[in-house]
């Protein structure tokens, strides 16, 4: 399916930005601050845990300070709907908080400017990035993809291709823990994305209700969903499933795109550059990114290795920066040290019509 590219001008400032974080390593950038790799061949990094110091509180006798019931409850509630009013209308809603989902938001929110709100339906994001392949523990990524992991600094064990966290759960638990602490992020988890709002061929937010009534619309009477506004909407809902592939089987639905042909068997060769190549905007509005974008294309599958959901995100991310108008590495227009190296210059994004042939 041809590419469907639009430039919307954003109400953001076009000046000139300063990340929250280093530079990103989607460029391929030395991080000042990079994590030494554990190699394969060196000596098991085992330090001990020094329990020298004594906590600052008597165990023995320790006493929590009193708190009226309805204080708690006033907290979550007021918290809560401050952030539905702040994010009822937004710039880029990430619809799925996976690991393709969760490095898309994370790039983009190093833009302060830019306010993310992120739509999971489970109660605990990271979707299959807990675990490995087969519920195992370890994660693989493919080289060069292991350079976001040095921005994260997480260690891993480094072969010659690739690289091996020794726990997928690393992984997710560091990019939750840095992204959600920003300030212009917020995430809606145990919270579906229903449908789409489409004004004028443009989609333009979701329609959103609590996880537990959209599973349950068959059994009670009609339970009415809220909506969210955005400018941009960024759709990593995963493959094919009760929750997976929903943006854009809905884009067929609604006709906004003729087909949707699933996901081809496994290539993990040919599927992880696919899928960081044919990382786009597919109709005007919605970027889709991760296994979402096996499904549309009909790209092979590619298992239990996590590279191109990382990069997959990243680049969502810079298409999505192109769309609100602003510095992007899709157009080149973020600056970057003149010894920005080619690992992870981004695939052309013009020449993504074609179906990947497993």
């Amino acid at each position: 399916m041809a590419t469907m590219a639009t430039n919307f001008t954003s109400s953001l400032s076009k000046s000139k930005i300063s990340f929250l974080d280093n530079q990103s390593s989607f460029h391929g950038v030395p991080l000042p601050s990079r994590v030494q790799p554990i190699k394969s061949s060196s000596t098991p990094n085992n330090p001990s845990i020094s329990m020298s110091s004594s906590p600052s509180y008597d165990l023995k006798s320790f006493s929590f300070e009193p708190i009226k019931e309805s204080i708690v409850s006033r907290e979550m509630t007021r918290r809560y709907m401050t952030d539905m009013i702040t994010y009822a209308d937004t710039d880029v809603i990430v619809v799925g908080a996976g690991s393709a989902g969760l490095s898309c938001a994370y790039e983009l929110s190093k833009n302060p400017s830019v306010r993310v709100a992120i739509i999971e339906q489970s109660v605990s994001p990271g979707g299959g990035a807990w675990l490995g392949g087969q519920l195992f523990s370890a994660m693989v990524v493919r080289k060069p993809a292991h350079k976001f992991l040095d921005e994260l600094q997480i260690e891993y064990d480094e072969q010659e291709n690739y690289v091996v966290i020794k726990h997928a759960a690393l992984f997710t638990s560091t990019i939750m823990s840095k992204l959600l602490a920003r300030p212009n992020v917020k995430l809606f988890n145990a919270v579906a994305a229903e449908d789409l709002i489409v004004k004028g061929g443009r989609v333009s937010g979701v329609v959103t209700n609590w996880a537990l009534v959209s599973m349950n619309h068959d059994t009670q009477s009609c339970m009415d969903p809220n909506v969210m506004e955005s400018k941009v909407v960024v759709s990593s809902c995963g493959h094919d499933g009760p929750f997976g592939a929903t943006g854009v089987k809905r884009l067929k639905s609604i006709g906004m795109i003729d087909t949707v042909p699933g996901m081809k068997a496994l290539d993990m060769n040919t599927a992880e550059d696919a899928i960081v190549r044919l990382t786009r905007e597919i109709v005007p509005g919605m970027i889709v990114t991760g296994m979402e974008v096996a499904e549309i294309d009909g790209a092979p599958r590619m298992g239990p290795t996590f590279g191109a959901m990382m990069i997959s995100g990243l680049k969502a991310a810079h298409v999505a920066l192109k769309a609100l108008g602003l510095p992007n590495a899709i157009d080149k227009t973020i600056d970057t040290p003149s010894s920005v190296q080619p690992e992870l210059i981004l695939a052309a994004t013009d020449s993504t019509s074609e179906i990947v042939d497993a």
